[in-house]
């Protein structure tokens, strides 16, 4: 690709880029509980530091309470499909034992982290690729503002290429801007300094070249050629739109704040008396407080006004309303944010029905990130597929489990009854006590073998008894 096309390329792209990253990071952020109060102006508190008496007893409290509902909502979701991730049937138990053992130890982090990433950008990545010394598979999530994918403009919106945008320093300490550009048959990379002018881009040789007849490094370059025969990147969207979980409740989340931290600031303003003083005799505030304190009265002066005097000022906060608009404010983050209250009461009904209700809003969302992460997952799998030089074009069947409070005895009662005419792969699927239906499987076939065995063994040790007894007759 010509040097003159990337920058091209770069700058019709990068123009979009801006917001998006900005809105992504604006849900990191929540997802951190640092929510926008925490970074919001106070004018009421300028103006009092402008103030020539710091110490006006007014409206100087500035409390700022942060709620992490944005992280609760995320991580039951997070929690729910991903603490016991897919598992994967290529109908090949052979295969599916080495898809295992390439997905690795870190597959459950991974999956969790992709749930939580996409909730965040709307959208996660995961990056495939061959280990250059290894030769092994490897693959890792990749941070979303980072990422500018390029679909064809068919209707299957075919993912034709993706442009990587980070930075990295050089040797002499410089930061760099680097951009990788990849397609299905190679990948170039492009820098240039970050303070640098954009016309400033040159090629970023970040790729080694090796001679094949020795294995050695013989230089570097910019261009890195691969085998996939697809772009190795793969998208996991948060749902069909690629809407960020935060859209929907952001507001929610900032009214629940705004009242929450309102209420503690009047706490705090109101907490101690307010003296009125009306023609005090004394000179100064702390005289007056010294002789309040001392003498357990106060000098005032009496010109002739019977408004001459000590009063209190205090101040009626309205907690009903504000307990109510937090109820209320409450309950809607939850129903918006399509989550679990762990608050709500479904009084003494623990039956299934009940908890499944409990969990309609969740499972809705839980839902569609499923049907999403199906086509994600079905991805990765192919591309283990065709590193193991196995056919990639077969059906990848996928378990997919829930965490969510279940009554077993119930559910155990139910498979009980349906055994007779049920077969047993869907048995040890339902069985609540089954955690590996697969495992549960072979384990039976092992038991009727052995039980099998132990019963031919009987007969026999039977049969010999019963000729010993014929020939001693």
């Amino acid at each position: 690709m010509e040097i003159e096309t990337v920058k091209k390329l770069i700058r019709k792209i990068m123009r979009q880029r801006s917001s998006d990253v900005g809105r992504t990071r604006k849900s990191e952020l929540y997802y951190e509980n640092r929510n926008d109060i925490l970074r919001q102006r106070n004018p009421l508190a300028e103006k009092l530091e402008k103030q020539q008496d710091p110490a006006n007893p007014m409206r100087n409290a500035d409390n700022r309470i942060s709620h992490p509902w944005h992280q609760l909502l995320l991580d039951q979701k997070a929690a729910y499909t991903m603490t016991v991730p897919p598992l994967f049937d290529v109908d090949d138990e052979k295969m599916n034992d080495e898809i295992v053992k390439l997905l690795g130890d870190r597959y459950a982090n991974i999956a969790k982290d992709l749930c939580v990433k996409a909730g965040n950008a709307g959208v996660a990545w995961l990056h495939v690729w061959i280990d250059e010394k290894t030769r092994f598979f490897k693959y890792a999530i990749v941070d979303s503002k980072q990422i500018i994918p390029i679909y064809s403009k068919r209707l299957d919106k075919e993912l034709i290429g993706v442009m990587r945008v980070y930075e990295e320093y050089d040797e002499a300490g410089d930061t760099l801007q680097v951009y990788e550009i990849w397609n299905e048959r190679e990948c170039q990379t492009y820098s240039k300094k970050k303070a640098a002018i954009f016309d400033e881009i040159k090629e970023h040789q970040m790729f080694s070249e090796i001679d094949l007849s020795t294995g050695e490094i013989v230089g570097a370059s910019n261009a890195f050629k691969h085998d996939w025969g697809k772009v190795p990147f793969i998208p996991f969207r948060n749902n069909p739109s690629e809407m960020r979980d935060l859209t929907r409740y952001k507001k929610l989340i900032d009214v629940y704040d705004k009242v929450y931290s309102g209420f503690v600031n009047d706490l705090d303003d109101v907490q101690e008396i307010i003296f009125v003083l009306t023609n005090y005799g004394g000179q100064d505030k702390e005289t007056f407080l010294s002789d309040l304190k001392k003498y357990k009265m106060v000098k005032v002066d009496d010109d002739g006004d019977a408004k001459s005097g000590v009063n209190t000022l205090a101040i009626d906060i309205p907690i009903e309303a504000r307990a109510k608009i937090l109820e209320i404010t409450r309950e809607a983050i939850f129903t918006h944010g399509q989550g679990v209250d762990p608050q709500k009461n479904i009084g003494q009904n623990n039956s299934g029905a009940a908890l499944k209700y409990m969990y309609s809003l969740l499972e809705l969302k839980a839902s569609m990130l499923e049907t999403e992460f199906r086509a994600g997952f079905a991805e990765l799998i192919r591309f283990i597929l065709k590193y193991e030089n196995h056919d990639a074009d077969v059906t990848v069947k996928q378990t997919w489990t829930r965490s969510a409070i279940n009554n077993d005895l119930e559910l155990a009662d139910i498979v009980a009854k349906l055994a007779p005419n049920t077969s047993q792969e869907n048995i040890a699927k339902s069985n609540p006590l089954v955690e590996d239906w697969e495992t549960e499987i072979a384990n039976l076939e092992k038991e009727k073998a052995q039980d099998f065995r132990a019963q031919d063994d009987y007969r026999t040790d039977e049969k010999l008894n019963l000729n010993g007894d014929e020939a001693d007759e």
